[in-house]
């Protein structure tokens, strides 16, 4: 790579460490840099140390050897510059930068609104959405079912958000994104209660975004309490909009699942608690669907995924434990906050828990395919029941604690051990699971770690890149996206964040300029490039989640 310096695009906090990198192999350096204020004048000078974080320095994955610079002790707000001197005398400067509390925030509310550009069905007026408004389109209030699914009738799935790059609306993966936004909201609950400000200011907050999911998911629900798979295009869609789509072909409803049906059953059941204080009657739908949810499940435990990829993706998933254990977790804590601890089936959760706590160790962080970090997170969090609390608390504190040793025997301070596709997603997933963690441990080592992640999410990486649209001078112009592709404005939609670097390269036969074959350069910013440059709910609702905890 031709950038030789490795740090956050945006910026950095006051207090907290400022580290940034510099590829020694492509600019060999006299070992010694400055920190240039906004006028140019020196700030601060230091020496960079070899190696990076507890690492030697020698980044296998992307054939870098680094050196270390520290500025923590510049604390001043402004906007800054990193300055190196190669051993020939040449200087290098680096875009500015800057120092600030805001940085953060600003980012919270782009991703929150990146959300709101991701609504289907719904007009995007110009007063919220600038140059990125748009027409009502895929209305989907009266679609039909996928032959596949052998019946007659239509049905009315309205709203909700796409899911990624494409125009499908999926329960699965729509329910661990909606959840882990209702999990911030739990933890973070007056950030998640403010107003999205910005250029184009919203009149709503995290917390009644989500709703605007939470409200397709209800009409996903069939009347036996089995939840609907997915909305799909009959086909792929081209690069086109919604509106264009609509003049294309049809949209359809595919079949019920298990997996469907309890991720919806989890999600439900968490809003059934975040909206309880404001909306009881709402809350109270939503606990009654997810407990009608859980009852179908409980009657069709393995109910496969409807195999069709025609027009959108997969997400099948036939390991069940751990949308179970999610969704009993979610719902001992809903019925304990609607005061119906001595109902029958908050009785009945209560005892499978521990046997569902047995089978489903906690990861690093969660996914669509591993939802159980949710559940041992909402019993962490909960205090209806000490024991759940203290054995939920325990088994967190040992993986954080692990994450932490991963991330300091990696080069970018990664608790990751493969770039694979969304890499960004679980990067900030680990990151979210620290600071889960540090709800109940109040420890600043957790929170540094967690901001750690984040400078490499936000350009402190290999490929020199702010992987969130709209944030930086490095940020994606070409993410695969069909709505900033087919809306005639040359920027992308802002806020979204790109799967990122994977060495998997699914999308070769599409024939992406990668820069490198090392596994650590596997990104481009094309549109072809599916396998790291296609935006995703699940990638952007962990992000979401840390920035607001952070801010």
């Amino acid at each position: 790579m031709n950038y030789p310096v490795r740090y956050n695009h945006l910026g950095y906090t006051p207090e907290a460490s400022k580290t940034f990198f510099v590829d020694v192999n492509a600019f060999p350096c006299k070992g010694s840099f400055s920190i240039l204020d906004e006028q140019g004048k020196v700030v601060f000078e230091g020496s960079l140390r070899e190696g990076s974080f507890g690492h030697k320095g020698i980044c296998d994955y992307s054939g870098e050897t680094l050196w270390t610079g520290d500025f923590s002790a510049v604390k001043e707000p402004g906007s800054y510059r990193i300055m190196v001197v190669g051993k020939d005398g040449s200087q290098f400067k680096t875009e500015r930068f800057e120092i600030s509390n805001s940085w953060i925030l600003a980012q919270a509310k782009a991703n929150i609104k990146s959300f709101f550009y991701q609504r289907s069905g719904v007009e995007l007026k110009a007063e919220f959405a600038g140059p990125w408004a748009r027409p009502a389109a895929h209305l989907d209030d009266n679609i039909g079912f996928h032959p596949m699914m052998e019946r007659d009738g239509s049905w009315n799935a309205h709203g909700g958000w796409y899911d990624a790059g494409d125009y499908g609306k999926y329960i699965v993966n729509g329910g661990i994104s909606v959840g882990t936004l209702l999990l911030a909201c739990q933890m973070a609950p007056d950030a998640a209660a403010v107003n999205v400000g910005g250029t184009f200011d919203l009149p709503y907050s995290l917390k009644e975004e989500t709703r605007f999911e939470l409200e397709f998911f209800l009409r996903m629900q069939y009347l036996d309490g089995g939840v609907f798979f997915k909305v799909t295009p009959e086909r792929w869609d081209g690069f086109i909009s919604p509106h264009d789509s609509d003049m294309l072909q049809k949209r359809l409803v595919l079949g019920k699942s298990t997996t469907s049906t309890l991720n919806f059953a989890g999600a439900v059941a968490q809003a059934s608690c975040v909206f309880r204080k404001d909306d009881r009657a709402f809350a109270d739908c939503c606990l009654d669907a997810a407990i009608r949810a859980y009852g179908w499940a409980v009657e069709n435990p393995a109910v496969g995924w409807p195999r069709n990829t025609e027009g959108s993706g997969g997400y099948g998933d036939e390991h069940y434990d751990d949308e179970f254990f999610w969704t009993r977790a979610a719902l001992f804590c809903a019925l304990n906050a609607a005061g119906r601890c001595d109902d029958s089936l908050c009785g009945e959760v209560r005892k499978m828990l521990p046997a569902d706590m047995d089978k489903n160790p906690a990861f690093f962080g969660m996914d669509w395919r591993d939802t159980q970090n949710m559940g041992w997170a909402l019993l962490a969090l909960q205090e209806y029941d000490r024991e759940l609390q203290q054995r939920a608390q325990w088994m967190l504190d040992g993986v954080a604690g692990e994450i932490l040793k991963k991330q300091n025997e990696d080069a970018y301070g990664l608790s990751i051990r493969k770039f694979i596709w969304g890499s960004n997603g679980e990067i900030a997933n680990h990151a979210l699971t620290l600071l889960i963690v540090n709800q109940w441990k109040k420890d600043d080592v957790l929170r540094s770690a967690s901001l750690e992640m984040m400078h490499f999410v936000y350009g402190r990486n290999p490929v020199n890149t702010c992987f969130v649209t709209g944030a930086a001078w490095s940020s994606p112009m070409h993410p695969h996206h069909r709505l900033s592709h087919s809306d005639g404005v040359e920027e992308p939609i802002p806020g979204l964040v790109v799967g990122g670097i994977n060495a998997d390269r699914q999308d070769g036969h599409r024939a992406p300029h990668y820069p490198s074959d090392l596994p650590g350069l596997s990104y481009t910013d094309e549109r072809c490039s599916f396998a790291s440059n296609e935006i995703a709910i699940n990638w952007s609702s962990p992000l979401t989640a840390v920035l607001l905890l952070l801010s």
